[in-house]
């Protein structure tokens, strides 16, 4: 039977290593296939590698050792201007004395193309991003999303295979972040070009991707769908990173549970016989609108104030409404044995 094929590699980097000086690595001989026409994330907490990648990627920042191909073709050592990617900065870095039509035609103009030409081809993508009418605004006339669109207007003129993305969003309002990550996801789908965007938001992450990268130390955890990285993260730096899931420590090793499949029941209640409980004491209660967020401690270092919630309960409004856990309640989390998975350390 033959083997399924998997879809044609746009980046592909290979061992890929950067080192400043004799220290660890920044990045530490990674290997890493993007697809083509995919919208990938490469998240992370700060200092994990992932910025420095994408830089290696775009040619900003030389790589020490390792190869980067785009559709089969080694670019490692290639300027970034002929590499056939285009970067957008987290700044936007717009030329605060142009017109967002001239910042948009810059890199044509100093390629030699005639002012109408690239006039012309720098207005229809100015439309396309929703701009055209905004096209003699400079940079300090226009807020922080039209200048986005502007700035990706401007790398996509390049016509590039792969557009790359440093942290877009984070320098933008939470509510217009939520607003301009929706659109970055519908321009991707409607170019068909393959995005590579870091941040260091899982929320993020996980509405845009396709694919999740998450590093840590300069190398790869883990990488795949939004869906799997959350439900099963392979070890407990990504389930805490991630979020949502307690790591719990048993007689059969370390297993990740989520807060909205644990159950947590006053002390002295029964439990199903196929559950498996831990004793534990209220730290915290947080009305979150939708649901009650329960903060667990160990009851031998419930005493310690200064101490933090061990672990999560999320609870529905009515769950909480029938029995409201107060600070201190002496309780068993419990959880099913579908809802464990295994972790490595």
């Amino acid at each position: 039977m033959n083997e399924p094929v998997p879809p044609p590699a746009a980046i592909e980097v290979v061992a890929l290593t950067k080192r400043y000086g004799e220290g660890k690595p920044a990045v530490d001989s990674i290997n890493l296939r993007i697809a083509s026409g995919s919208y990938c994330c490469l998240l992370g907490p700060s200092g994990c590698g992932k910025s420095t990648t994408l830089r290696m990627i775009a040619g900003h920042e030389s790589v020490t050792s390792g190869d980067v191909l785009l559709e089969n073709r080694n670019i490692t050592h290639r300027p970034a201007a002929e590499r056939g990617t285009a970067m957008m900065f987290q700044s936007f870095a717009l030329f605060p004395h142009l017109s967002a039509l001239d910042n948009v035609a810059f890199s044509l103009k100093m390629k030699g193309v005639g002012k109408a030409e690239r006039h012309e081809k720098a207005q229809n993508l100015l439309e396309r991003v929703a701009m055209g009418h905004l096209a003699a605004r400079k940079p300090g006339e226009l807020s922080g999303g039209q200048q986005q669109r502007v700035a990706l207007a401007r790398a996509l003129i390049t016509q590039p295979r792969a557009l790359l993305l440093d942290e877009p969003l984070s320098a933008l309002d939470p509510f217009l972040r939520i607003q301009m990550r929706a659109e970055l996801r519908r321009w991707q789908k409607e170019l068909g070009l393959t995005f590579i965007h870091v941040t260091h938001s899982q929320e993020e992450a996980m509405a845009l991707a396709d694919t999740m990268v998450v590093m840590n130390h300069g190398v790869i955890e883990q990488m795949g769908s939004p869906h799997t990285i959350y439900n099963r993260p392979v070890n407990e730096f990504v389930a805490r990173f991630m979020g949502g899931h307690n790591v719990i420590d048993t007689a059969q090793g370390k297993i990740g549970v989520r807060t909205d499949q644990m159950q947590v029941v006053p002390e002295g209640q029964s439990i199903a016989p196929e559950f498996s409980s831990k004793p534990a004491i209220v730290s915290d209660v947080e009305y979150q609108g939708t649901y009650v967020l329960l903060g667990l401690q160990d009851p031998s270092s419930a005493r310690d104030a200064s101490a933090t919630a061990e672990a999560s309960v999320m609870l529905s409004e009515s769950a909480f409404a029938q029995h409201p856990f107060a600070v201190g309640e002496r309780v068993q989390m419990a959880w099913s044995p579908e809802a464990a998975h295994p972790l490595s350390s």
